[in-house]
């Protein structure tokens, strides 16, 4: 099961204040750890939400707001990308995890990806070939 690991942000990440050279360093560990397990596929930090954007889609109308965004609790900081083989091994991966807002109170959310089966018969036999085509060409860019 693929799993995206979310890192939200708290009043520090969003004003922008950088990790210290004792976190990076433990978090390096950590991610060579994921990587050591065969569990992270991918993984990065965000920056400020003040850099960033939001498109909102209401019906054929799009209205883009440009950051900062309020609510540092719907804003992500980082990410990453993980395969484990079910939600208390990656449970049991987020509580290793270095706390990555250190002085702070912060939250890691652990959301399940979709699998092609998850869509039942609606993602045809094309539809899946088609998104394995795709992902081919994504991967022959990398």
């Amino acid at each position: 099961m693929k799993f995206m690991i979310l890192v939200k942000a708290t009043r520090n990440s969003e004003a922008g204040l950088m990790p210290s050279q004792e976190l990076l360093t433990a978090m390096m560990q950590y991610n060579q750890a994921l990587v050591d397990a065969g569990i992270m596929l991918a993984g990065e930090g965000l920056h400020p939400s003040s850099r960033g954007a939001r498109v909102r889609f209401s019906g054929s109308k799009r209205v883009v707001t440009s950051g900062p965004f309020a609510e540092t609790n719907e804003v992500v900081a980082g990410y990453w990308l993980w395969q484990c083989r079910s939600m208390e091994e990656a449970i049991e991966w987020v509580k290793r995890c270095p706390n990555p807002m250190p002085g702070e109170d912060s939250d890691i959310e652990i959301r399940p990806l979709f699998e092609a089966e998850d869509f039942g018969t609606e993602f045809t036999p094309e539809l899946r070939q088609q998104e394995e085509r795709m992902r081919d060409q994504i991967d022959a860019r990398r």
